[in-house]
Protein backbone atom coordinates (compact mmCIF):
# COMPACT_ATOMS: atom_id res chain seq x y z
CA UNK A 1 0.00 0.00 0.00
CA UNK A 2 1.30 3.46 -0.86
CA UNK A 3 1.70 5.43 2.33
CA UNK A 4 1.60 8.95 0.97
CA UNK A 5 -1.76 9.02 -0.71
CA UNK A 6 -4.68 6.96 -1.86
CA UNK A 7 -5.33 9.70 -4.38
CA UNK A 8 -4.08 9.28 -7.92
CA UNK A 9 -0.86 11.05 -8.85
CA UNK A 10 -2.23 13.53 -11.36
CA UNK A 11 -0.55 16.66 -12.74
CA UNK A 12 -0.98 19.44 -10.28
CA UNK A 13 -2.94 22.51 -11.28
CA UNK A 14 -1.42 25.87 -10.58
CA UNK A 15 -3.31 27.76 -7.91
CA UNK A 16 -1.32 30.98 -7.98
CA UNK A 17 -1.16 33.41 -5.08
CA UNK A 18 -2.00 37.00 -4.42
CA UNK A 19 -2.83 39.17 -1.45
CA UNK A 20 -6.43 38.66 -0.34
CA UNK A 21 -8.80 38.81 2.61
CA UNK A 22 -7.98 36.39 5.39
CA UNK A 23 -7.66 37.25 9.06
CA UNK A 24 -10.50 39.74 9.35
CA UNK A 25 -14.15 39.46 8.44
CA UNK A 26 -15.73 41.91 6.06
CA UNK A 27 -19.43 42.02 6.92
CA UNK A 28 -20.59 42.01 3.29
CA UNK A 29 -20.15 39.95 0.16
CA UNK A 30 -20.23 42.79 -2.35
CA UNK A 31 -17.40 43.07 -4.87
CA UNK A 32 -16.34 46.44 -3.48
CA UNK A 33 -16.07 45.15 0.05
CA UNK A 34 -14.04 42.18 -1.14
CA UNK A 35 -11.58 44.51 -2.86
CA UNK A 36 -11.31 46.61 0.29
CA UNK A 37 -10.72 43.54 2.45
CA UNK A 38 -8.10 42.29 0.02
CA UNK A 39 -6.09 45.47 0.52
CA UNK A 40 -6.31 45.22 4.30
CA UNK A 41 -5.75 41.53 4.91
CA UNK A 42 -2.49 39.73 4.07
CA UNK A 43 -1.50 36.30 3.03
CA UNK A 44 -4.25 34.50 1.15
CA UNK A 45 -4.53 32.68 -2.15
CA UNK A 46 -5.94 34.08 -5.34
CA UNK A 47 -9.32 33.25 -6.79
CA UNK A 48 -12.24 31.94 -4.80
CA UNK A 49 -12.28 31.28 -1.96
CA UNK A 50 -9.83 33.71 -0.38
CA UNK A 51 -7.75 31.99 2.27
CA UNK A 52 -4.42 31.94 4.09
CA UNK A 53 -1.83 29.81 2.34
CA UNK A 54 1.87 29.25 3.05
CA UNK A 55 2.45 26.22 0.83
CA UNK A 56 0.96 26.01 -2.65
CA UNK A 57 -0.43 22.76 -4.11
CA UNK A 58 2.84 22.49 -6.06
CA UNK A 59 4.82 22.55 -2.81
CA UNK A 60 6.17 26.10 -3.16
CA UNK A 61 6.60 28.22 -0.03
CA UNK A 62 4.84 31.59 -0.12
CA UNK A 63 5.22 34.39 2.40
CA UNK A 64 2.58 35.93 4.60
CA UNK A 65 3.11 39.11 6.60
CA UNK A 66 0.87 38.01 9.46
CA UNK A 67 1.39 34.26 9.86
CA UNK A 68 4.99 33.65 8.77
CA UNK A 69 6.14 34.52 12.28
CA UNK A 70 4.35 31.46 13.68
CA UNK A 71 6.38 29.01 11.56
CA UNK A 72 9.52 31.08 11.04
CA UNK A 73 11.62 28.89 13.34
CA UNK A 74 10.34 25.53 12.11
CA UNK A 75 13.21 23.10 11.50
CA UNK A 76 13.67 20.50 8.77
CA UNK A 77 13.23 17.84 11.46
CA UNK A 78 9.88 19.33 12.47
CA UNK A 79 8.79 19.49 8.83
CA UNK A 80 9.63 15.82 8.44
CA UNK A 81 7.65 15.22 11.62
CA UNK A 82 4.59 16.87 10.14
CA UNK A 83 4.96 14.74 7.02
CA UNK A 84 5.32 11.59 9.13
CA UNK A 85 2.22 12.52 11.14
CA UNK A 86 0.13 12.92 8.01
CA UNK A 87 1.38 9.73 6.36
CA UNK A 88 0.86 7.55 9.43
CA UNK A 89 -2.53 9.01 10.31
CA UNK A 90 -3.66 8.41 6.72
CA UNK A 91 -2.41 4.83 6.88
CA UNK A 92 -4.28 4.26 10.14
CA UNK A 93 -7.43 5.70 8.60
CA UNK A 94 -7.09 3.49 5.52
CA UNK A 95 -6.66 0.38 7.68
CA UNK A 96 -9.74 1.27 9.72
CA UNK A 97 -11.78 1.69 6.54
CA UNK A 98 -10.60 -1.70 5.28
CA UNK A 99 -11.37 -3.35 8.61
CA UNK A 100 -14.91 -2.00 8.51
CA UNK A 101 -15.37 -3.40 5.00
CA UNK A 102 -14.23 -6.76 6.35
CA UNK A 103 -16.86 -6.69 9.07
CA UNK A 104 -14.45 -5.96 11.93
CA UNK A 105 -15.93 -2.51 12.72
CA UNK A 106 -19.54 -1.45 12.73
CA UNK A 107 -18.86 1.93 11.13
CA UNK A 108 -15.96 4.23 10.35
CA UNK A 109 -15.74 7.96 9.64
CA UNK A 110 -12.74 8.54 7.39
CA UNK A 111 -10.52 11.63 7.57
CA UNK A 112 -9.00 11.07 4.11
CA UNK A 113 -7.97 14.41 2.62
CA UNK A 114 -8.17 16.31 5.91
CA UNK A 115 -4.75 15.34 7.28
CA UNK A 116 -3.20 18.80 6.98
CA UNK A 117 -6.03 20.52 8.85
CA UNK A 118 -5.85 17.99 11.68
CA UNK A 119 -2.11 17.58 12.00
CA UNK A 120 -1.37 21.29 11.59
CA UNK A 121 -3.91 22.35 14.19
CA UNK A 122 -3.14 19.42 16.49
CA UNK A 123 0.58 20.21 16.57
CA UNK A 124 -0.23 23.84 17.37
CA UNK A 125 -1.70 22.86 20.75
CA UNK A 126 0.23 22.65 24.00
CA UNK A 127 0.05 19.71 26.40
CA UNK A 128 -2.03 21.78 28.86
CA UNK A 129 -4.58 22.80 26.23
CA UNK A 130 -7.81 20.80 26.11
CA UNK A 131 -9.22 19.37 22.89
CA UNK A 132 -12.88 18.58 22.19
CA UNK A 133 -13.21 16.45 19.02
CA UNK A 134 -16.13 15.13 17.02
CA UNK A 135 -15.74 11.57 15.68
CA UNK A 136 -13.37 12.20 12.75
CA UNK A 137 -10.36 13.78 14.47
CA UNK A 138 -8.07 10.76 14.17
CA UNK A 139 -5.11 12.95 13.20
CA UNK A 140 -5.65 15.26 16.16
CA UNK A 141 -5.84 12.22 18.46
CA UNK A 142 -2.50 11.11 17.01
CA UNK A 143 -0.99 14.49 17.86
CA UNK A 144 -2.35 14.31 21.41
CA UNK A 145 -0.66 10.95 22.01
CA UNK A 146 -3.79 8.78 21.99
CA UNK A 147 -2.94 5.27 20.80
CA UNK A 148 -4.77 4.99 17.45
CA UNK A 149 -6.02 1.51 18.27
CA UNK A 150 -7.91 3.01 21.22
CA UNK A 151 -10.04 4.92 18.74
CA UNK A 152 -11.41 1.71 17.29
CA UNK A 153 -13.07 0.16 20.32
CA UNK A 154 -16.12 2.41 20.10
CA UNK A 155 -16.55 1.67 16.40
CA UNK A 156 -16.32 -2.05 17.17
CA UNK A 157 -18.80 -1.70 20.01
CA UNK A 158 -16.55 -2.91 22.82
CA UNK A 159 -16.42 0.38 24.77
CA UNK A 160 -17.72 3.93 24.87
CA UNK A 161 -14.43 5.60 24.07
CA UNK A 162 -11.32 3.68 24.96
CA UNK A 163 -9.12 6.30 26.58
CA UNK A 164 -8.97 8.54 29.64
CA UNK A 165 -9.81 12.08 28.41
CA UNK A 166 -7.74 13.69 31.15
CA UNK A 167 -4.71 11.56 30.33
CA UNK A 168 -4.07 13.49 27.12
CA UNK A 169 -6.45 16.43 27.53
CA UNK A 170 -8.36 14.94 24.62
CA UNK A 171 -12.07 14.43 25.19
CA UNK A 172 -13.90 11.32 24.07
CA UNK A 173 -15.34 11.34 20.56
CA UNK A 174 -18.70 13.09 20.38
CA UNK A 175 -21.32 11.59 18.08
CA UNK A 176 -24.08 14.16 18.73
CA UNK A 177 -23.45 16.77 16.07
CA UNK A 178 -22.12 20.07 17.43
CA UNK A 179 -22.74 19.47 21.13
CA UNK A 180 -19.01 19.37 21.96
CA UNK A 181 -18.69 23.07 21.12
CA UNK A 182 -20.82 23.90 24.15
CA UNK A 183 -18.78 21.53 26.31
CA UNK A 184 -15.59 23.19 25.08
CA UNK A 185 -16.91 26.68 25.73
CA UNK A 186 -18.01 25.80 29.24
CA UNK A 187 -14.64 24.24 29.96
CA UNK A 188 -12.89 27.33 28.60
CA UNK A 189 -15.03 29.59 30.78
CA UNK A 190 -14.01 27.46 33.76
CA UNK A 191 -10.26 27.58 33.14
CA UNK A 192 -10.53 31.34 32.60
CA UNK A 193 -12.09 31.70 36.04
CA UNK A 194 -9.33 29.49 37.45
CA UNK A 195 -6.73 31.79 35.91
CA UNK A 196 -5.10 28.95 33.96
CA UNK A 197 -2.61 29.81 31.21
CA UNK A 198 -4.09 27.41 28.67
CA UNK A 199 -6.65 27.31 25.90
CA UNK A 200 -9.37 25.07 24.50
CA UNK A 201 -9.98 24.02 20.92
CA UNK A 202 -13.27 22.60 19.65
CA UNK A 203 -13.48 20.73 16.35
CA UNK A 204 -16.56 20.48 14.18
CA UNK A 205 -17.54 20.31 10.53
CA UNK A 206 -19.34 22.57 8.10
CA UNK A 207 -22.57 20.62 8.61
CA UNK A 208 -22.35 21.04 12.38
CA UNK A 209 -21.92 24.79 11.93
CA UNK A 210 -25.66 24.97 11.19
CA UNK A 211 -26.54 23.39 14.53
CA UNK A 212 -28.04 25.60 17.23
CA UNK A 213 -25.55 24.26 19.77
CA UNK A 214 -22.69 25.77 17.76
CA UNK A 215 -24.38 29.16 17.59
CA UNK A 216 -24.96 29.07 21.35
CA UNK A 217 -21.31 28.17 21.89
CA UNK A 218 -20.24 31.12 19.73
CA UNK A 219 -22.42 33.46 21.76
CA UNK A 220 -21.33 32.20 25.17
CA UNK A 221 -17.69 32.19 24.09
CA UNK A 222 -17.92 35.79 22.91
CA UNK A 223 -19.93 37.17 25.83
CA UNK A 224 -17.63 35.56 28.40
CA UNK A 225 -14.44 36.14 26.39
CA UNK A 226 -13.65 32.44 26.74
CA UNK A 227 -10.20 31.17 25.69
CA UNK A 228 -11.59 28.86 23.02
CA UNK A 229 -10.72 28.28 19.37
CA UNK A 230 -13.56 27.02 17.20
CA UNK A 231 -11.89 24.94 14.48
CA UNK A 232 -14.21 24.08 11.62
CA UNK A 233 -13.04 21.59 9.02
CA UNK A 234 -15.08 22.70 6.05
CA UNK A 235 -14.87 19.62 3.83
CA UNK A 236 -17.75 21.09 1.78
CA UNK A 237 -20.20 18.23 2.25
CA UNK A 238 -22.46 17.66 5.27
CA UNK A 239 -23.09 14.04 4.30
CA UNK A 240 -24.81 14.72 0.94
CA UNK A 241 -25.56 18.41 1.46
CA UNK A 242 -23.15 20.97 -0.07
CA UNK A 243 -22.25 24.09 1.89
CA UNK A 244 -24.00 26.43 -0.53
CA UNK A 245 -27.31 24.98 0.65
CA UNK A 246 -26.46 25.79 4.27
CA UNK A 247 -25.16 29.34 4.20
CA UNK A 248 -25.12 32.50 2.10
CA UNK A 249 -21.78 33.87 3.30
CA UNK A 250 -18.38 32.22 3.74
CA UNK A 251 -18.42 30.19 6.91
CA UNK A 252 -15.62 32.07 8.68
CA UNK A 253 -17.59 35.32 8.39
CA UNK A 254 -20.19 33.98 10.81
CA UNK A 255 -17.83 34.94 13.62
CA UNK A 256 -18.32 38.65 13.05
CA UNK A 257 -21.96 38.46 14.08
CA UNK A 258 -20.83 37.27 17.51
CA UNK A 259 -18.05 39.81 17.89
CA UNK A 260 -14.87 37.80 17.41
CA UNK A 261 -12.53 37.24 14.45
CA UNK A 262 -12.81 34.53 11.85
CA UNK A 263 -10.16 33.41 9.39
CA UNK A 264 -10.24 30.98 6.47
CA UNK A 265 -7.12 28.90 5.95
CA UNK A 266 -6.12 26.46 3.23
CA UNK A 267 -7.02 23.22 4.98
CA UNK A 268 -4.71 21.20 2.71
CA UNK A 269 -1.70 23.29 3.75
CA UNK A 270 -0.24 21.89 6.96
CA UNK A 271 2.03 24.90 7.51
CA UNK A 272 -0.81 27.40 7.18
CA UNK A 273 -3.02 25.35 9.51
CA UNK A 274 -0.20 25.18 12.05
CA UNK A 275 0.47 28.92 11.87
CA UNK A 276 -3.14 30.11 11.98
CA UNK A 277 -4.03 27.79 14.86
CA UNK A 278 -0.97 28.93 16.83
CA UNK A 279 -2.10 32.52 16.30
CA UNK A 280 -5.65 31.75 17.42
CA UNK A 281 -4.51 29.83 20.50
CA UNK A 282 -2.15 32.65 21.41
CA UNK A 283 -5.06 35.10 21.27
CA UNK A 284 -7.05 32.83 23.58
CA UNK A 285 -4.23 32.51 26.11
CA UNK A 286 -3.70 36.26 26.08
CA UNK A 287 -7.29 36.89 27.14
CA UNK A 288 -8.44 38.09 23.72
CA UNK A 289 -11.32 35.63 23.50
CA UNK A 290 -12.52 33.19 20.83
CA UNK A 291 -11.51 32.77 17.21
CA UNK A 292 -13.24 30.86 14.45
CA UNK A 293 -10.81 29.06 12.13
CA UNK A 294 -12.33 27.65 8.97
CA UNK A 295 -10.00 25.09 7.39
CA UNK A 296 -11.17 24.90 3.79
CA UNK A 297 -10.49 21.33 2.70
CA UNK A 298 -12.20 18.38 1.04
CA UNK A 299 -13.52 15.02 2.17
CA UNK A 300 -11.93 12.60 -0.29
CA UNK A 301 -13.91 9.61 0.90
CA UNK A 302 -17.39 8.91 2.14
CA UNK A 303 -18.98 10.69 5.09
CA UNK A 304 -18.86 7.31 6.81
CA UNK A 305 -18.59 3.77 5.50
CA UNK A 306 -22.41 3.66 5.32
CA UNK A 307 -22.37 6.44 2.71
CA UNK A 308 -21.82 6.37 -1.07
CA UNK A 309 -20.56 9.80 -2.23
CA UNK A 310 -20.75 8.80 -5.89
CA UNK A 311 -24.52 9.27 -5.59
CA UNK A 312 -24.23 13.02 -5.02
CA UNK A 313 -20.70 14.12 -5.95
CA UNK A 314 -19.01 14.50 -9.34
CA UNK A 315 -15.79 12.62 -10.09
CA UNK A 316 -14.32 15.78 -11.59
CA UNK A 317 -14.67 17.58 -8.27
CA UNK A 318 -12.71 14.92 -6.43
CA UNK A 319 -10.06 14.79 -9.14
CA UNK A 320 -9.50 18.54 -8.85
CA UNK A 321 -8.94 18.17 -5.11
CA UNK A 322 -6.64 15.17 -5.53
CA UNK A 323 -4.25 17.60 -7.22
CA UNK A 324 -4.18 19.54 -3.92
CA UNK A 325 -3.34 16.50 -1.81
CA UNK A 326 -1.82 17.72 1.50
CA UNK A 327 0.75 14.93 1.75
CA UNK A 328 2.03 15.23 -1.81
CA UNK A 329 2.41 18.99 -1.48
CA UNK A 330 4.57 18.74 1.66
CA UNK A 331 6.65 15.98 0.09
CA UNK A 332 7.29 18.20 -2.92
CA UNK A 333 8.47 20.97 -0.60
CA UNK A 334 10.71 18.63 1.42
CA UNK A 335 12.34 17.28 -1.73
CA UNK A 336 12.81 20.69 -3.34
CA UNK A 337 14.40 22.09 -0.16
CA UNK A 338 16.58 18.97 0.34
CA UNK A 339 15.00 18.45 3.76
CA UNK A 340 14.36 14.72 3.20
CA UNK A 341 16.04 11.96 1.22
CA UNK A 342 14.93 8.60 -0.10
CA UNK A 343 16.17 6.93 3.06
CA UNK A 344 13.67 8.93 5.12
CA UNK A 345 10.78 8.00 2.86
CA UNK A 346 11.79 4.34 2.81
CA UNK A 347 11.96 4.19 6.61
CA UNK A 348 8.56 5.84 6.82
CA UNK A 349 7.15 3.29 4.38
CA UNK A 350 8.34 0.50 6.66
CA UNK A 351 6.93 2.26 9.72
CA UNK A 352 3.61 2.64 7.94
CA UNK A 353 3.47 -1.06 7.13
CA UNK A 354 4.22 -1.92 10.75
CA UNK A 355 1.46 0.41 11.95
CA UNK A 356 -1.04 -1.16 9.56
CA UNK A 357 -0.21 -4.64 10.82
CA UNK A 358 -0.49 -3.57 14.46
CA UNK A 359 -3.90 -2.00 13.86
CA UNK A 360 -5.19 -5.13 12.16
CA UNK A 361 -3.84 -7.41 14.89
CA UNK A 362 -5.22 -5.32 17.75
CA UNK A 363 -8.69 -4.99 16.27
CA UNK A 364 -9.01 -8.69 15.47
CA UNK A 365 -7.93 -9.53 19.02
CA UNK A 366 -10.61 -7.33 20.58
CA UNK A 367 -13.31 -9.29 22.43
CA UNK A 368 -16.87 -9.37 21.24
CA UNK A 369 -19.05 -6.72 22.90
CA UNK A 370 -20.95 -7.63 26.05
CA UNK A 371 -24.55 -7.83 24.80
CA UNK A 372 -25.94 -6.85 28.18
CA UNK A 373 -23.77 -3.75 28.60
CA UNK A 374 -26.47 -1.64 26.92
CA UNK A 375 -28.56 -1.97 30.09
CA UNK A 376 -25.85 -0.61 32.37
CA UNK A 377 -25.66 3.04 33.48
CA UNK A 378 -29.01 3.94 31.89
CA UNK A 379 -30.21 5.29 35.24
CA UNK A 380 -28.01 6.11 38.21
CA UNK A 381 -30.15 4.08 40.61
CA UNK A 382 -31.60 1.50 38.25
CA UNK A 383 -35.12 1.31 36.86
CA UNK A 384 -37.82 -1.36 36.82
CA UNK A 385 -38.47 -0.95 33.09
CA UNK A 386 -34.79 -1.47 32.29
CA UNK A 387 -34.77 -4.58 34.47
CA UNK A 388 -37.78 -5.87 32.56
CA UNK A 389 -36.14 -5.18 29.22
CA UNK A 390 -32.95 -6.92 30.37
CA UNK A 391 -34.93 -10.00 31.32
CA UNK A 392 -36.72 -10.03 27.96
CA UNK A 393 -33.43 -9.72 26.14
CA UNK A 394 -31.94 -12.55 28.23
CA UNK A 395 -34.85 -14.78 27.28
CA UNK A 396 -34.41 -13.84 23.63
CA UNK A 397 -30.70 -14.73 23.75
CA UNK A 398 -31.44 -18.00 25.52
CA UNK A 399 -33.89 -18.97 22.78
CA UNK A 400 -31.00 -19.41 20.35
CA UNK A 401 -29.32 -21.88 22.68
CA UNK A 402 -32.62 -23.73 23.14
CA UNK A 403 -33.11 -23.91 19.39
CA UNK A 404 -29.64 -25.38 18.99
CA UNK A 405 -30.29 -28.05 21.61
CA UNK A 406 -33.49 -29.09 19.84
CA UNK A 407 -31.69 -30.04 16.67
Amino acid sequence: MTVESTAARKPRRSAGTKSAASASTTGTTSAASKRTAAKKSPGATGGEPELVQLLTPEGKRVKDATYDAYVADITPEELRGLYRDMVLSRRFDAEATSLQRQGELGLWASMLGQEAAQIGSGRATRADDYVFPTYREHGVAWCRGVDPTNLLGMFRGVNNGGWDPNGNNFHLYTIVIGSQTLHATGYAMGIAKDGADSAVIAYFGDGASSQGDVMEAFNFGAVYNAPVVFFCQNNQWAISEPTERQMRVPLYQRAQGFGFPGVRVDGNDVLACLAVTKWALERARNGEGPTLVEAYTYRMGAHTTSDDPTKYRADEEREAWEAKDPILRLRAYLEAANHADEGFFAELEAESEALGKRVRDVVRAMPDPDHFAIFENVYADGHALVDEERAQFAAYQASFADAGEGK
